[in-house]
Formats: C-alpha cells, structure tokens, sequence
C-alpha cells in the first residue's frame, strides 16, 4: 500500500527521446517498469522506494540495498519471519519502537502533528493509515470480520474508494483520539501472533465480501507480513518527517 498521492510528474507520459532530461521532478508516485535507459546519465538522484531487478552497468543493486539496509537496522531482518515465534518477536519489536516515536511526537505541538512534510501524510494520518491497515489485513482477512473500520481510519491516497470503507482524509481528530483506536488495534494483533501456531501461519483464507482486501486463498501468513512491513515503513517515514519538524 502507498503511502501518499505526492506530486506525479510524469505517469501515463511516454519518453522517446534519447536527449530528454528531467532536472529538478518529483516523481512521487511513478511506478516505472521494464524500462532500458543506455549511456543514460544519473547525477544527484536520490530514489526511495521498492527496488527489484534493477541492474546498473550490469549489477542488480536491489539485493545489494537490502543488505546494506539490514546492515544499518539489523532489527529490519527480523520483520521477514518465518515461524509463529519469529512473527511474535518481530511484533514486539515494532510495539517497542512505536512507543519512542509516540513520544517524539508528544514533543510537538499537536498542530505539528496535523503538518505534513513535502507533501506526505501528516504524523497523524500515518496512525490512521496503520490503524487502517491492521483493520484490513488483520481484522477482516486473518480474524474474518467483513466491516472491522472505524470512522478515521485512512486507506491510501490512491486507493479506488469502497462503500462502507470510511475515507476522511481532511479529518483532523486529536492525537489522543487516533492513539486510542491505535491501542486497540496493536492488542488485536498482539492477540493474533500471542496464539499463533505454525500450523497457522501456513493456512490460507478467502474473504469475498464487498469491501477489500478480497482474496482467495491468500496466506495468513502473507497478511501477517504486510502488516509488520506497513509498521516498520511507515515508523521510518514518520520518523524522518518528525526530524524534519523538529529542526
């Protein structure tokens, strides 16, 4: 799931020329695929993203990112679990760490935290947007409750729109309001991964109700993972714009 719309500067636009120069975009949002750029020059780019198969002068630096990354965060290995115990570490481990950027942001006056940085979501909007996706993921695909939302929660900017699915993205509830339902949504997966088995992480679960996720036989074990993924990303972008906010 993305995390904002951000400004799209060049989606649905094709480029043929071979001297065409894009100097000073911003290309938040751009999925580019199969793409082939020869005696192409890059110089201060700065890329933040998804990498996969992307080969530079005959390298595929995504794997070289990722261990540098680990390397950087080692507890960012432990959010690609593969047992019921791994998955209950790797909980923990993002419970702890949202609790030392809770209280950065404490520090801030609550306007702050309604204040986006270069056009991303806002802290708050971030808290909404997990408490979305725990819904999503957790509640309606692993527990099964077609309809587990609650009034803020945030799906993604470029999300298509769902009946029934709440999406106020101007709403501006206070801090307190958005930890409370933050709370009760980090027990229900605590709860999930406490009782989770092995044998339970391998099963699969179909959800086609209206509303989304819906899926057919989607691993339980993929709905855990995009959840930690979410948690751990989403921390890292909150933190960078606290920093910013903070000066």
């Amino acid at each position: 799931m993305a995390r904002s719309g951000g400004v799209d500067a060049v989606a649905g636009r094709s480029y043929r020329d071979a001297m065409t120069v894009f100097r000073d975009q911003d290309l938040a949002g751009v999925r580019v695929e199969r793409v082939r750029l020869r005696g192409a020059e890059l110089v201060d780019v700065e890329i933040s993203g998804e990498l996969v198969n992307v080969v530079v002068n005959g390298v595929d630096i995504a794997p070289l990112v990722e261990a540098e990354l680990d390397r950087r965060l080692p507890e960012r290995a432990k959010m690609r679990p593969d047992d019921a115990e791994g998955f209950r570490a790797a909980w923990a481990i993002l419970e702890r760490l949202w609790e030392g950027t809770v209280a950065k942001a404490r520090t801030l006056p609550e306007s702050e935290l309604h204040r986006g940085v270069d056009g991303e979501w806002s802290f708050i909007q971030t808290l909404r947007h997990l408490n979305f996706a725990n819904a999503a993921w957790v509640g309606r695909m692993v527990l099964g409750n077609p309809s587990p939302w609650h009034p803020l929660d945030l799906p993604w900017d470029q999300a298509p729109g769902w009946d029934g699915i709440p999406w106020d993205r101007e709403a501006r509830p206070s801090l307190e309001e958005v930890l409370a339902v933050r709370r009760e949504r980090q027990a229900m997966v605590r709860r999930v991964v406490d009782s989770l088995t092995d044998e339970q992480l391998t099963a699969h679960v179909t959800r086609t109700e209206a509303g989304w996720p819906r899926a057919e036989h989607f691993p339980v074990e993929d709905c855990l993972r995009i959840v930690l993924n979410e948690e751990w990303e989403h921390r890292l972008y909150a933190e960078r714009d606290l920093g910013s906010l903070l000066g």
